[in-house]
C-alpha cells in the first residue's frame, strides 16, 4: 500500500486539479499556517493545505455579499446553464477527481466513481428546478387588490461539509443555493479539502463569478464558528454529527439563521420472515457495508424475524467474509480504512462492549494487519437492545443483529431512538409494507431495496437527525424567502 496514493496522484490527467490554496474572492490565497493531508490507509503525508485564519472568513463574506447582488439578478436559466457546465466539466474529470477522493478519504474507487456521477446530478437537477421557483397569486380578500408572493434568494449562505462525501454534499448544498441565486461558502472537512478545491476549480472553468462560491480551509470550529457570526451569512447547511450539529444550531441563534441539519442515522433495517432470503442478505451487505459503513444510512441495528434468524445470520456472515478489505485503490476492495482513526476504535469499542455484554461474534472481531485504520468487516448476533452498538450510531463495518417476534414490538423498538434519518424494511407482504412505512419515525423509508437516494428525493430525517431537506424541489426551500406583495386600488 505504501506510496499507493501519492502514485495515483502524481499519474493524474489534470494534475493542476491538485489545489493546495483557499478560493477567496476569486483568487487561489496562501496562508502561513496549514494542515497536512493524509493518506488514511498508511497516515502518509500527501499534501499541505492552506489553514484558513479568522480575517479569512470575513473577506469570503465581503466577497460573497458583493456577488450576491449580481448573482441574484441573473436569469434563472442562465444560472442554471453554469451549473451544468459545471457538472458536465466534474464527469469529463471524473477518474481524477475519483483517485482525489480516495486518496484523501479513503473510499474504494469504485465508490468514489459513484459519488463523482452522484455529485454531478444534484447540479443538473438544480439548474432546473431553479427554473422552477415558482410564487402563487392569492384570491384577495380586499377589494380592489391583488396579492401575490414570489419566492426570492435569502443571500450569502454558508456549508459545512463532512469527510464521508466530500463531493456530493457540496454540490447538493451549493446546487440548490446558487440556484435559487444565493452565494456559498464551503467549509469541507479538514481530512478531505482536495475534493472541494477540485470542485471549486472546475466552478471557475464553468464560469462561477468571483464570490459565488468560495472555499476556505483548515480547522473546522473556528472557521465554523466565524461564519456563523456573521449577520451577512442568512442560512447555513450542515451535515455531520448529532453532537456538532446541536453546537452550530445554538451558534446560528444568535443571529437568526436558517439551517438545514443532516445528522447521525442509526437506521434499522427490518427483515421479516416472508422475504426471499438471497435479496435480503444481498439489499443488508449494501446497506450495511456500503463507504465501509461510514455513511449515516448505514444499517446499524439489523433486526430480522426469529423465523429466519439462524439462517439470515449464517448467510450474511458468509457474505461479510467475502468483503476485501484494503487501500481504496487496490483491485476489487470493498472496504477501505476509516478516515478518521477515532472512527476505527469507536468500532473496536462497541465490539468489546457487545461481547462483554453477551452478544456472539460469527465473524470479524479482530485487529486488522493492514493498520489501525482499517476494521475488519465483524456481524454480531444476539445483540441485545441495551448494548451500546445498538444504542449509538456505529460508522463502521460492524453489523448487530437482533431477533424480533411481531411487527408490534419490532416497529417500536426501531422508533426507541432520538435519530430518525432512514430505515429499511424487507417482506413480500405489502399491507405490511405500507404500514411500516406509515409507523416508522424517520423520514425516508426503502422497501425491498438498499438503493433509494438522488437528486430528484427529499433527504433528511426526523427528531434529532436533523432539518429541513436536501435535493427535490424541498431542498431550493432553504435558500429561498416568501415575499408577500398587496397591490392597493389607488383612488383620486
Amino acid at each position: 500500500m505504501k506510496d499507493l496514493a501519492a502514485a495515483a496522484l502524481r499519474q493524474l490527467k489534470r494534475p493542476d486539479l491538485i489545489e493546495h490554496r483557499a478560493y477567496i474572492a476569486g483568487e487561489w490565497v496562501e496562508y502561513s499556517e496549514i494542515v497536512p493531508v493524509l493518506d488514511p490507509a498508511t497516515g502518509e503525508h500527501l499534501l499541505d493545505v492552506a489553514s484558513c485564519p479568522l480575517n479569512a472568513v470575513d473577506d469570503a463574506v465581503v466577497a460573497a455579499r458583493r456577488a450576491f447582488a449580481d448573482w441574484r439578478q441573473q436569469t434563472p436559466v442562465s444560472r442554471g446553464n453554469i451549473l451544468r457546465s459545471w457538472g458536465r466539466l466534474m464527469r469529463a474529470h471524473a477518474d481524477d477527481l475519483a483517485v482525489i477522493m480516495t486518496a484523501e478519504q479513503g473510499k474504494p474507487l469504485a465508490e468514489a466513481r459513484g459519488e463523482i456521477a452522484y455529485a454531478a446530478s444534484f447540479l443538473d437537477w438544480f439548474a432546473s428546478e431553479g427554473e422552477r421557483a415558482y410564487g402563487e397569486t392569492i384570491p384577495s380578500h380586499l377589494p380592489g387588490s391583488r396579492l401575490f408572493v414570489e419566492l426570492q434568494p435569502i443571500g450569502v449562505t454558508a456549508a459545512i461539509t463532512p469527510w464521508n462525501f466530500p463531493s456530493a454534499m457540496i454540490t447538493r448544498k451549493a446546487g440548490a443555493a446558487l440556484a435559487a441565486g444565493c452565494t456559498m461558502i464551503v467549509k469541507p472537512a479538514p481530512e478531505t479539502p482536495l475534493s472541494a478545491l477540485a470542485l471549486a476549480k472546475l466552478g471557475v472553468e464553468a464560469g462561477l463569478p468571483p464570490g459565488v462560491f468560495q472555499v476556505i480551509t483548515g480547522e473546522a470550529a473556528p472557521l465554523a464558528k466565524r461564519l456563523l457570526e456573521h449577520k451577512e451569512v442568512r442560512a447555513f447547511s450542515f451535515t455531520g454529527s448529532t453532537h456538532v450539529g446541536r453546537i452550530l444550531l445554538a451558534q446560528a441563534a444568535e443571529t437568526v439563521k436558517k439551517a438545514s441539519l443532516e445528522l447521525g442515522g442509526h437506521a434499522p433495517f427490518i427483515l421479516f420472515d416472508d422475504a426471499p432470503l438471497e435479496a435480503a442478505v444481498t439489499g443488508c451487505i449494501s446497506a450495511k457495508f456500503a463507504t465501509s459503513g461510514q455513511d449515516c444510512l448505514a444499517a446499524n441495528r439489523i433486526y430480522v424475524q426469529r423465523g429466519i434468524y439462524s439462517a439470515f445470520v449464517d448467510a450474511f456472515a458468509k457474505a461479510t467474509t467475502g468483503l476485501k478489505v484494503g487501500h481504496g485503490l487496490e483491485p476489487n476492495v470493498r472496504i477501505g480504512p476509516m478516515t478518521r482513526k477515532s472512527v476505527a476504535e469507536k468500532c473496536r469499542d462497541q465490539i468489546s462492549q457487545a461481547l462483554a455484554a453477551g452478544a456472539t461474534l460469527v465473524v470479524g472481531g479482530i485487529d486488522n494487519p493492514l493498520g489501525e485504520n482499517f476494521v475488519t468487516p465483524t456481524v454480531l448476533s444476539d445483540v441485545t437492545d441495551e448494548m451500546l452498538i445498538a444504542t449509538e450510531e456505529t460508522f463502521g463495518p460492524v453489523a448487530a443483529i437482533m431477533p424480533f417476534d411481531t411487527e408490534t414490538e419490532v416497529v417500536a423498538r426501531a422508533n426507541n431512538s432520538e435519530m430518525g434519518l432512514a430505515a429499511y424494511v424487507y417482506t413480500s407482504d405489502l399491507r405490511r409494507a405500507m404500514h411500516l412505512s406509515n409507523s416508522l419515525e424517520y423520514g425516508m423509508v426503502a422497501v425491498n431495496t438498499p438503493k433509494f437516494t438522488g437528486a430528484p428525493i427529499p433527504f433528511g430525517g426526523w427528531k434529532q437527525s436533523g432539518l429541513g431537506r436536501e435535493g427535490s424541489r424541498y431542498g431550493m426551500l432553504d435558500y429561498l424567502e416568501a415575499k408577500y406583495t398587496c397591490i392597493g386600488q389607488l383612488t383620486k
